[in-house]
């Protein structure tokens, strides 16, 4: 067999984003989704707790010390952004503690970070959103410190549900989903954001919001939107908004 392999190209320079994410991630091919063919995603995540999806777990997983750690975990393979991927764990401590978090990752060795929560409140802002409706996997605890968070952003919360659930929220159905988002809808919110980066929206998106007229936000494509903004790159996936604000 006689090759040519100057007549191969590639393989394609490969741009990282490092990401953080919860123990319980269980949604890694939903966030390759939301990536061109150049950028590779490099995941660490934070130590197992035993604990159910709670304010305790929200806490838990949020501790700057372990995102440190995750965070010089993958900077050898030279990410140029390190995102924290989870809603809670960004949100639970208020927008004070938010910026906190993208400072420790930056402080341990990222060129650049982000969080979902963080992402969101870019959004927000872009966008001129002031009035959302919120869905949540979460119980009502939990729930109130999102709306507490997007409070301190501005922008008021005229209608929520939250599922309640304590774990596996990765297998909860398109359609359970679905209904839920389309219950949550208020005629007086101007967007309707999808809480939890373990909460599957992918396919979801775009015939939502032909539905509903408005913007569905949620919590993968918030984050990926944010790390490829500093990237530079075009952004892909599902989401009117996202042609809006790129």
């Amino acid at each position: 067999m006689d090759l040519d392999f100057l007549a191969f190209d590639g393989p394609l320079a490969q741009r990282g984003i490092g990401v953080i994410a919860p123990f319980d991630l269980a949604l890694e091919r939903e966030l390759w989704r939301w990536v061109p063919m150049e950028v590779s995603l490099h995941l660490a995540r934070t130590p197992y707790e035993p604990v159910p999806v709670s304010m305790e777990m929200a806490q838990l997983v949020s501790d700057s010390r372990h995102l440190a750690a995750a965070t010089r975990d993958v900077l050898h393979v030279e990410p140029e952004v390190v995102a924290y991927l989870c809603t809670s764990g960004s949100f639970v401590n208020g927008v004070a503690y938010e910026h906190s978090l993208t400072k420790a990752i930056c402080d341990a060795g990222a060129p650049d970070a982000v969080t979902t929560s963080g992402a969101l409140a870019e959004v927000l802002q872009q966008l001129n959103l002031h009035r959302v409706s919120v869905l949540t996997p979460y119980d009502a605890d939990l729930t109130g410190k999102l709306h507490g968070f997007l409070a301190e952003l501005g922008v008021q919360t005229v209608a929520s549900d939250h599922l309640g659930l304590g774990g596996g929220i990765w297998k909860v159905s398109y359609r359970t989903i679905a209904e839920r988002i389309l219950a949550a809808d208020h005629s007086a919110a101007e967007a309707i954001f999808v809480s939890c980066t373990n909460l599957p929206t992918f396919d979801l998106i775009e015939p939502l919001e032909k539905a509903l007229g408005k913007p569905v936000l949620t919590a993968n494509q918030l984050t990926m939107w944010a790390c490829l903004r500093r990237m530079q790159l075009p952004i892909v996936g599902p989401g009117q908004w996202l042609r809006e604000v790129s």
